[in-house]
C-alpha cells in the first residue's frame, strides 16, 4: 500500500483505529505484566507514561500549528494513535495490578472510575473537550502509577506514603502542564480554569477513595483464601489444609463453603498474600457473622500476623476461631487501615457432621 493509500485508510478508519490502538495496549499488558516490583514491568509502565506525555505534547503543538505545515496534518492523524495505545497499556496495567490487590466488591467505586475514564475515552469526539479529557486521563494514569510504585520503592505502605505519593504525582503533572504552556500558551490560558478543576477534582477524589478504604491496598495482592477444618504447618514451610470433600460434581472445591463442625474443632481461615520485595507489613483477618435479627454483619474477632514480601506465591498465614455459632460467616483479609484484599463467605451448619474430610498441601 502506498503512503497516500495509508493516509486515506487512516483518515477513513481513524475512529476505529483509536479503539484498536487502545485495545492493543490492553492485550500487550495482559500478556507481559507479572509483578509490580519487577524492573521490566515498571520499565514498561514508565514507557507507556512517557509515550502518552510526548505524543500529547506533540499533538497539542500540531493542533496549534506549531510545526511545519507539512508536519501538522500527519501528526494530528498519527499522534492520537500513539496516545491511545499508551493510555490503553497504562490503564490495563492499573486494572491488572489494582484488580489483583483488592476485593472488587469492596473497591467497586475505584474500578468504576477507571472504567468510566475508559468509556469517556471512546465517546468524547469534540476536539477541545478531547484535549482536556486527555489531560485528565493522563493525570488519572500518572496518579494511579505513582501511588502504586512509591510504596514498593520505600518498602512501606501507610497514609503518609499515599498522600506523599499523590503530591509527587501532582507535581509531575504540573510540570507537564508548564511544558504545554510553553508549547501552546493560548490554549492553556483559555482553558486554565478547566484544567485546574479537572486536576484538582481527580486529586481530591483519589484521596477521598483512599481514606474511605475504597482504593485497593496496593501493592499487596491476594493469591489464595479459604476456610478449613484444620491448617498444619510442616518444617519445610508447606501447609496441610483439610476441608470437606463435597459432592462428586464439586471437583473444583479447594476449601469449605459449608462448614460442618467436628466436636471441639476450630474454624481456620488460610490466606496467601503477595507483597513486593522489601515490604513488610501486618495482615488482619476480620471474622464476622451475619445477625439475622439486625440484618447486618457483626464483628466476632480481628486477628493480625506479620508478612514478609518477595515470594512469588505469596506469604502464607492463617487465623482461627474456637467459639462460633450456626449461620452465615465471613473472613475478610485486610490491612491495618481496613482496606480489603479479599473475603470468603461460608455457612456454619452444626446439624450434621462432615461426611468426609480431605487434605491438600500448599
Amino acid at each position: 500500500m502506498s503512503i497516500s493509500g495509508i493516509k486515506q485508510f487512516v483518515e477513513k478508519h481513524k475512529e476505529h483505529l483509536l479503539t484498536v490502538s487502545f485495545v492493543l495496549g490492553f492485550v500487550i499488558d495482559n500478556l507481559t505484566l507479572t509483578r509490580v516490583d519487577q524492573l521490566f514491568d515498571n520499565a514498561l509502565l514508565l514507557t507507556h507514561l512517557t509515550v502518552a506525555m510526548v505524543s500529547l505534547a506533540v499533538l497539542y503543538g500540531a493542533s496549534a500549528g506549531k510545526f511545519r505545515e507539512s508536519w501538522n496534518e500527519p501528526i494530528r492523524n498519527y499522534a492520537p494513535l500513539a496516545t491511545q495505545f499508551a493510555f490503553g497499556s497504562l490503564f490495563s496495567g492499573m486494572l491488572i495490578f489494582y484488580g489483583r490487590s483488592g476485593s472488587w466488591l469492596a473497591s467497586w467505586p475505584f474500578f468504576l472510575i477507571i472504567l468510566a475514564v475508559i468509556y469517556g475515552n471512546e465517546t468524547i469526539k469534540d476536539r477541545v473537550q478531547r484535549l482536556l479529557y486527555n489531560l485528565g486521563m493522563l493525570f488519572v494514569g500518572l496518579y494511579a502509577y505513582v501511588v502504586l510504585i512509591v510504596p514498593v520503592l520505600l518498602g512501606k505502605m501507610n497514609a503518609t506514603v499515599f498522600v506523599g505519593s499523590g503530591i509527587l504525582a501532582l507535581i509531575i503533572m504540573l510540570i507537564f502542564v508548564r511544558i504545554l504552556t510553553a508549547i501552546v500558551p493560548r490554549f492553556i490560558s483559555l482553558h486554565q480554569r478547566a484544567i485546574i478543576f479537572i486536576i484538582g477534582t481527580i486529586f481530591a477524589v483519589f484521596n477521598f477513595l483512599y481514606f474511605a478504604n475504597l482504593i485497593p491496598p496496593i501493592p499487596l495482592s491476594l493469591k489464595d483464601l479459604g476456610v478449613f477444618h484444620s491448617v498444619v504447618r510442616f518444617e519445610d514451610g508447606s501447609y496441610q489444609l483439610t476441608y470437606e470433600k463435597g459432592q462428586w460434581w464439586e471437583f473444583y472445591r479447594k476449601s469449605d463453603n459449608t462448614f460442618h463442625p467436628t466436636v471441639g474443632g476450630n474454624v481456620f481461615c488460610f490466606a496467601k498474600v503477595f507483597a513486593p520485595t522489601k515490604l513488610d507489613t501486618d495482615i488482619y483477618h476480620r471474622w464476622e457473622y451475619y445477625d439475622d435479627a439486625e440484618k447486618e454483619w457483626v464483628e466476632h474477632a480481628r486477628v493480625s500476623y506479620p508478612i514478609t514480601g518477595g515470594s512469588d506465591g505469596g506469604y502464607r498465614g492463617y487465623t482461627l476461631i474456637k467459639n462460633y455459632r450456626d449461620g452465615k460467616w465471613r473472613c475478610s483479609v485486610e490491612t491495618q487501615r481496613g482496606q480489603v484484599l479479599g473475603r470468603e463467605t461460608f455457612t456454619v451448619d452444626g446439624s450434621s457432621s462432615p461426611e468426609e474430610l480431605v487434605s491438600r498441601r500448599d
